[in-house]
């Protein structure tokens, strides 16, 4: 632990002492949204990015652990672990030096090198090493013996035993990864039969690209790498090979570009020989694996903070909602729903063409505007989209209308939800569309509660997201699901299983087990009370308590972040003002009048005791914005009304490292590159546009053979 405690430090700049609190809490089973909120004096108050960087760096370090035992026993097997081998090996904490130690030992199969040692011509590798011999033919006769038939097999068969020990040599290595490093060029090629293709287009760009590949941003890396698995791009990666290949034959003493004796020469072909065959192959391959990794890092990166602000979008609140997923054809499916999002009803209408039964559809809306007091309506973005708000909006006339507020939702995600499992069990009855409905209605409600039921792949706001490595994504993504639903917090009451298997020590079969239990015996009145749900331990009830809400409990502090661990402290502080836990949350001034020094214990310090007096000012507080409606240009409908200048409004529906997705409206969004997003120089877009966000754009190109609508955020007049 101490080791590992000190490493992650160093590596991270963070101290010591923080990180072995940190680790610490970890091997608990401490998740990263508790140790964050709960145990700031045992981190330092590290937030959660640090803790979970710690918890990373943690992993990487015990898998190499595991690897030196792997090595350490295989060498030994050999026979071949000397004291300092093994001293350097159990030193060694990076994962590549410790491939280049074990490289000459590892088992590998038949080598050309292999087969030279098995026809003892070892001993002529290192005659020609030594480079003493000005005539090496006189000294291969010696081992023309068995099956070398010839001094040029012996000469060859000792050149190849010098190769690999050149690709196999720790400081040849390092010095090629030099190269890499400082010069590699990365280079993409188009696959003449692919050029003229429809499937090739997409990868125009890449036809005949190179630049350095220290430069090479990660969404253009993948976008080669997925050129490369189609079969339409070819991808190497390569330094000065002339360069590399003068420095390594300069460690074998052959220097210059006349050598000395006919011994230096063999080794200098043999060098370049390890160079070409063996070793830049193995560091291209090392290169290519590490660049990918650090590109699907940064993807995933992206992803993620995407999901975290769609997770965090404003919610509309408990009030009754009317779903529409909108379609000419099929027609539009409405449902209506209560202020818990509860089906009442569904139905559909056909106000389109080629029904075209507008009138009809429009006394069926209205009557259940009416029927079900319907406060607010949420419309899918997807197929008859504007033409459904349009028809919406002309409904909405008179009492009926009054007050009803409209809001176009994004579908993303919809469809794979309503044929889930998660939507058969919560309606059994009804079909996918009445099931897609109900998910738009319930977004505009709780986007939360209602995405967490669907795949994060599938809501619409990665790029690359299959093509990066899915077990890193797939944990980085429950992190980021996680650390949103214990930000804001769930009620206990309401909350759908698959809400409360992301809170904070819970899971799956204990989530079930909370649903079960309320279901027979009616509503939570305390977090107490979650001790009696069965499997539900100590440990599971420290982790996920304090992110448990129930609103209307007789004990106030029930319904906040406040974990019941710290209740004896708030009652002491409401004994010392002469009042009660409400009281002292409903008087300002007497919560003015306390100073949390006095509180501080040895397990309690001051940042707990200041998260308190945060938490008894606003218990509860949901920390999401406030939800605002907005509607699109009228006239513009389809990419043929778009006219290069034109000043729209738009929402942003995906964030990239090189720019903003924004739908504008005509069922097709455009792009905001990172160039056109301000009048200075942006770094990374989420320091312009947020997930959501309503922006005005100015239309710069319209791409109909690519699809692509290019769009500027730079000096709009709206």
């Amino acid at each position: 632990m101490n080791i590992y405690a000190r490493l992650i430090a160093e590596r991270l700049n963070i101290s010591e002492k923080n990180v072995a609190g940190t680790l610490a809490l970890i091997d608990e089973g401490c998740t990263i949204p508790f140790i964050a909120r709960y145990r700031k004096e045992r981190t330092g108050g590290l937030n959660e990015v640090q803790i979970a960087a710690v918890s990373d760096q943690y992993e990487r370090l015990k898998d190499i652990q595991k690897r030196k035992e792997t090595v350490l026993k295989t060498i030994s097997d050999l026979g071949k672990l000397t004291p300092e081998l093994e001293k350097r090996i159990n030193e060694t904490w990076d994962a590549t030096t410790l491939e280049d130690i074990y490289l000459p030992y590892r088992p590998k199969r038949r080598t050309r090198a292999q087969v030279a040692r098995e026809q003892g011509l070892e001993p002529l590798a290192l005659l020609l090493l030594g480079q003493r011999e000005r005539d090496p033919g006189q000294a291969a006769r010696a081992y023309v013996k068995g099956d070398v038939t010839d001094v040029d097999m012996a000469l060859k068969g000792a050149q190849d035993i010098i190769a690999e020990m050149v690709s196999e040599d720790e400081r040849s290595r390092q010095q090629v990864r030099g190269a890499f490093r400082r010069q590699a060029v990365i280079t993409s090629k188009v696959v003449k039969s692919k050029a003229d293709t429809d499937e090739a287009a997409k990868y125009s760009d890449y036809f005949d690209w190179q630049e350095p590949l220290r430069r090479c941003s990660s969404h253009r890396l993948l976008a080669m790498r997925r050129g490369e698995a189609e079969g339409i791009l070819r991808i190497s990666i390569s330094p000065d090979d002339d360069e590399c290949i003068e420095r390594l034959v300069s460690n074998y003493g052959a220097r210059g570009a006349k050598y000395e004796n006919a011994c230096w020469r063999l080794v200098a072909e043999a060098v370049e020989d390890g160079y070409k065959r063996l070793l830049k192959p193995s560091i291209e391959t090392e290169f290519s694996n590490l660049s990918k990794e650090q590109a699907d890092d940064e993807a995933i990166r992206v992803f993620a903070e995407n999901l975290r602000q769609l997770l965090l979008s404003a919610p509309l609140g408990q009030k009754r909602v009317m779903g529409i997923d909108p379609g000419f054809r099929t027609g539009c499916k409405v449902v209506c729903l209560d202020a818990q999002g509860n089906l009442l009803h569904h139905e559909a209408i056909f106000p389109h063409p080629p029904v075209n039964h507008r009138m009809q559809a429009t006394v069926h809306l209205q009557q259940m505007l009416e029927q079900y007091r319907v406060e607010a309506i949420a419309i899918g973005n997807g197929t008859a989209s504007r033409e459904t708000r349009t028809f919406v909006e002309d409904c909405l006339t008179g009492e009926t209308g009054k007050g009803v507020s409209v809001f176009v939702v994004s579908e993303d995600g919809a469809s794979v939800y309503s044929a889930s499992k998660t939507a058969r069990e919560e309606f059994p009855d009804e079909d996918v569309t009445v099931r897609g409905a109900v998910s738009i209605g319930r977004r505009l409600m709780d986007p939360l509660a209602e995405l967490v039921k669907i795949d994060p792949k599938s809501i619409g706001v990665g790029q690359y997201q299959h093509d990066v490595d899915q077990t890193k994504l797939r944990l980085q993504l429950d992190q980021t699901v996680m650390s949103c639903v214990n930000s804001v917090g769930v009620n206990l009451n309401t909350a759908s299983q698959h809400l409360l298997q992301y809170v904070s020590g819970l899971g799956p079969a204990l989530a079930k087990n909370i649903v079960d239990y309320r279901r027979e015996n009616g509503p939570f009145a305390s977090r107490a009370q979650l001790k009696k749900v069965p499997r539900l331990g100590p440990a599971a009830f420290e982790q996920c308590a304090g992110f448990l809400r129930i609103p209307g409990a007789k004990n106030p502090l029930d319904n906040s972040a406040v974990h019941p661990e710290s209740y004896k402290i708030v009652e002491q502080m409401a004994g010392d003002q002469g009042c009660t836990v409400a009281d002292l949350i409903n008087d300002k001034e007497k919560r003015s009048a306390i100073d949390p020094k006095r509180y501080v214990t040895a397990e309690v310090g001051l940042p707990t005791l200041t998260d308190i007096m945060k938490e008894l000012e606003k218990p509860g507080r949901d920390p999401r914005e406030q939800i605002e409606e907005f509607e699109f240009a009228k006239g513009i409908e389809t990419v043929d009304d778009l006219v290069e200048g034109m000043e729209l409004p738009g929402i942003v529906t995906n964030i990239t490292n090189f720019g903003a997705f924004v739908d504008i409206g005509v069922h097709q969004d455009g792009l905001v590159h990172i160039s056109q997003m301000a009048d200075k120089y942006v770094k990374d877009p989420n320091q312009v546009v947020k997930l959501h966000q309503h922006v005005m754009v100015r239309v710069i190109e319209v791409d109909r053979r690519r699809g692509r609508i290019s769009l500027s955020m730079k000096k709009i007049k709206g």
